[in-house]
């Protein structure tokens, strides 16, 4: 077997079929791997930055997005990245043909223990060979503005952009002044949304009585100077991912709306008795300490619930 640094290489494990899972689980760690074992394809692209493993073992058929669609991320994003799938007796065409376009091996349904670990061996030697996580210049190019050489901020990035491709919407906690709106930029140029628009809002720099006209629009004549309909900032960022810097100094009537957004994927703009659907992406910033909010009753805490995912 192949040894790492840590002396046990990592596998990350993919099936939906629990029972499975965990009988391969159990018979590679008992050979010496490191394994992470997910349910779904969705799980294990959250996994793959900070997780780093050096093979992927994946079944072919899962509900939600299946083991061929998984392995075009990670060949995207992680090219030398070996990907061995497992295929029932029904879908072996469909395992040949992702071997033509590069996954490493298939395996059919049931196999014996030992042709995977076989398999496994082969696989990372190839992964060795290679060299670890080599990637495209694309690939880095989402964080290309954050310029730095600390082991933690890379933490940070792995973590940043494993979250970045599952849509989740997600909380920047830090001081002023420390590059929260940089992260944002860098979140939405690795996410799925990456050629919609990114549009900032700093919750603390407009007055509370022209915040929600801001953020969701309003209709002519909702109030006095309103001589016009304005579509506000969700509307114009369709598509795209909204960043709402100082989260914590927006006043509770405006979460009251944003918790709207989260929901039901819709707004309503200020004087007006009609919705309208958007579908953005939420990323927000605060120094504060939200949770502490939450109990002096200024934030609301079924919003940071939603906004905490």
């Amino acid at each position: 077997m192949i040894q790492t640094r840590e002396n046990k290489p990592r596998i990350l494990l993919v099936d939906d079929d629990r029972d499975l899972l965990h009988l391969i689980s159990v018979r590679l760690k008992a050979n010496g791997y490191d394994v992470n074992a997910v349910g779904s394809a969705e799980e294990a692209l959250t996994k793959l930055a900070t997780y780093r493993p050096h093979a992927v073992v994946t079944d072919l058929k899962m509900s939600g997005m299946d083991g061929m669609a998984l392995f075009e991320i990670i060949q995207q994003r992680y090219l030398n990245l070996p990907v061995i799938i497992l295929t029932a007796h029904g879908t072996i065409p469909d395992a040949v043909a992702a071997t033509q376009q590069g996954v490493y091996e298939y395996l059919t349904k049931p196999f014996e223990g030992n042709v995977l670990l076989n398999k496994l061996e082969k696989a990372l030697k190839q992964y060795v060979k290679a060299g670890p996580y080599e990637t495209t210049s694309s690939d880095q190019d989402w964080c290309s503005e954050i310029i730095h050489r600390s082991a933690v901020m890379q933490a940070l990035l792995d973590q940043a952009k494993a979250s970045a491709v599952t849509d989740v919407s997600i909380i920047i906690q830090s001081e002023t002044g420390t590059g929260k709106e940089l992260l944002a930029r860098a979140i939405h140029k690795a996410s799925g949304r990456c050629n919609q628009t990114f549009m900032a809002f700093n919750c603390a720099a407009i007055p509370e009585s022209l915040l929600e006209s801001e953020l969701f629009g309003h209709s002519k004549g909702a109030f006095t100077g309103a001589t016009r309909e304005y579509a506000g900032l969700f509307q114009a960022a369709n598509g795209g991912t909204v960043f709402l810097d100082e989260i914590g100094d927006m006043p509770l009537a405006a979460q009251a709306k944003l918790l709207r957004v989260l929901e039901q994927n819709e707004v309503r703009p200020v004087g007006s008795t009609k919705s309208v659907p958007v579908n953005v992406r939420i990323v927000s910033a605060t120094h504060h300490n939200l949770s502490d909010d939450v109990e002096q009753g200024t934030f609301r805490e079924d919003l940071l619930y939603r906004l905490n995912v």
